[in-house]
């Protein structure tokens, strides 16, 4: 497998994380209450930096050849 290959699979990654983290976060606030919603929305804001940093590393590490 080529590095541009993996690069492409770590965005799929971060993206899903990202989309994952919106979900999530409307659903703790709209849906739950309670100790639930705080565990969902940390669990949500989680993915949602682990998700950025990765998106953020694949761009930063430039082109691939």
């Amino acid at each position: 497998m080529s590095l541009s290959m993996l690069m492409m699979y770590i965005s799929f990654v971060g993206m899903f994380l990202l989309i994952v983290a919106i979900g999530l976060i409307v659903l703790s606030r709209n849906k739950l209450k309670g100790w639930l919603a705080g565990v969902v929305s940390f669990i949500a804001y989680l993915s949602l930096i682990s998700g950025g940093l990765i998106i953020l590393y694949v761009v930063l590490s430039g082109p691939t050849r």
